[in-house]
């Protein structure tokens, strides 16, 4: 395993990581591994189609639900605003 020195930390952040690193219940060290491995993991973005299909599995939507959504929709194009 690779080894990292943290040069000029300034002491109210070593005394941070050392107060979070007890709630935590471990040592400083293992805490700022923690925070390192959790910051440069890559998490995909989330995606504004996915959720809202996760939502609609959560409250149990079925597909003929969405159906009858979709043709209730008003499929007439909008009509643009006067400002005249």
């Amino acid at each position: 395993m690779a080894t990292l020195t943290v040069n000029d930390l300034p002491d109210e952040v070593h005394s941070a990581l050392q107060a979070q690193a007890s709630r935590h219940g471990r040592t400083a060290e293992a805490e700022a591994r923690d925070i390192l491995a959790r910051a440069v993991k890559h998490t995909p973005p989330l995606r504004m189609g996915d959720a809202l299909a996760a939502l609609g599995r959560e409250i149990g939507l079925s597909d003929q639900d969405i159906e009858t959504i979709q043709n209730g929709r008003n499929k007439a194009p909008a009509t643009p605003v006067s400002f005249e």
